[in-house]
């Protein structure tokens, strides 16, 4: 049975989560497995796409977080692949960019969380949460962004 904090589920069975990282840049993927490792189990941190998929086959994490642009496979590419093998429960993606399409293309390819890295401090962890809930997570800057195209394009 998993043990809560307030309304976040802390464990699976009698582990915290286990987590995979992907990111290009060494100092983010540092940064986010300082932060991850405050309420879950970094088990490894990689970077780029083809080292993302090696990792997940070999540690089947609880969930995947990438960046989307790397080298070689990006990060949506790379996780819709990783889900569609069952390797992992959920995939947040982190992004410097709000974009709609990036938005869409990474929903439709089964991701569940999509955090912008200025909002990362304060978001991911949450939406860390909602994915291996199984729920849709919009960082703030996404929501701010894709209301302001809504509204344009009324």
């Amino acid at each position: 049975m998993a043990e809560t904090g307030g309304s976040q589920l802390k464990r699976k069975g009698d582990r915290r989560y286990r987590l995979v990282i992907a990111d290009d840049h060494p100092e983010m993927r540092r940064e986010v497995g300082e932060l991850l490792n405050r309420e879950f189990d970094v088990a490894r941190a990689v970077g780029d796409g083809a080292a993302l998929i090696a990792a997940a086959m070999e540690l089947k994490p609880d969930a995947v977080i990438s960046d989307i642009q790397m080298p070689g496979l990006d990060g949506i590419e790379a996780g819709s692949r990783v889900l569609g093998r069952g390797w992992c429960e959920a995939i947040v993606v982190l992004s410097m960019y709000p974009d709609r399409h990036l938005v869409e293309t990474a929903m439709q390819a089964g991701i569940l969380g999509y955090v912008l890295k200025l909002d990362a401090s304060e978001e991911l962890i949450p939406a860390v949460f909602a994915a291996l809930r199984g729920e849709h997570y919009l960082s703030t800057g996404v929501r701010r962004h894709k209301s302001k195209l809504e509204r344009k394009d009324q």
